[in-house]
């Protein structure tokens, strides 16, 4: 086995990973005033109310693609009854609509703060290249979908080669064989995604983690003028 292959498949992942868990702590830890989406709401609306909610739920259906894509075995779908190809149309579809909706909202964000003065001010270094990340992954998820499994009569078992590797990830013993027989579009797509993890708790992505479920079991607020008697007595 290559010294290139190991850093790829072994050292890449487990560092991606380190820095992701260690970097979200050290933010948090350092920098909690910085713990935003950095909103450019007030700056423009118009295009930014379309665009980041299909951006945003076309992403959260696609990482949920991914996951089910890559941590279900082949031998659980063949124990429930789905056959390969009915699964592989499942994931297919599911994936294009997804994939779709997300590049429509991505376009749309670009756009945005490209032709916007006041939002392209207020773009970093590290947004950019989160972008280009971002843009990239979904280009090659849109190229894998459409053009490797759903408009081919012979598509791609990914399920046999990087989904393999990926859950041997988790149990310490990488199979590195299964990752580098894979489609070369895939690699690609599997060492951006690295790239992506690793840079996730550095930038403005972090707002994700920062939901405020806590107003779901919130007590209503009552709002009472200060000078009620006052204007009752006028």
């Amino acid at each position: 086995m290559s010294a290139g292959a190991v850093f790829l498949w072994v050292i890449l992942p487990y560092v991606a990973i380190a820095t992701f868990l260690v970097g979200h702590w050290w933010r948090y830890r350092t920098g909690q005033f910085g713990w935003t989406s950095g909103s450019t709401q007030l700056m423009e609306r118009k295009i930014l109310g379309w665009a980041s909610p299909m951006f945003h739920y076309g992403a959260l259906a696609a990482v949920g693609g991914h996951v089910i894509g890559l941590m279900v075995p082949v031998a659980f779908t063949d124990a429930v009854g789905m056959k390969e190809n009915t699964y592989r149309w499942f994931a297919a579809i599911a994936g294009a609509v997804a994939g779709a909706v997300c590049v429509i909202g991505l376009c749309g964000l670009i756009y945005r703060r490209a032709t916007n003065a006041r939002v392209r001010r207020t773009t970093s270094r590290t947004d950019l290249v989160v972008y280009a990340l971002i843009a990239a992954l979904i280009g090659l998820g849109v190229w894998m979908t459409f053009a490797i499994n759903l408009l081919t009569s012979s598509p791609y078992d990914y399920r046999s080669s990087m989904s393999l590797w990926w859950r041997s990830l988790f149990t310490l013993r990488p199979n590195i064989s299964a990752a580098t027989g894979a489609n070369t579009v895939y690699q690609v797509h599997a060492i951006l995604a690295w790239g992506f993890w690793a840079l996730f708790p550095f930038s403005r992505l972090v707002h994700a983690w920062s939901m405020p479920l806590q107003y779901i079991g919130r007590p209503w607020i009552l709002y009472r003028s200060r000078y009620a008697q006052a204007g009752r007595g006028r």
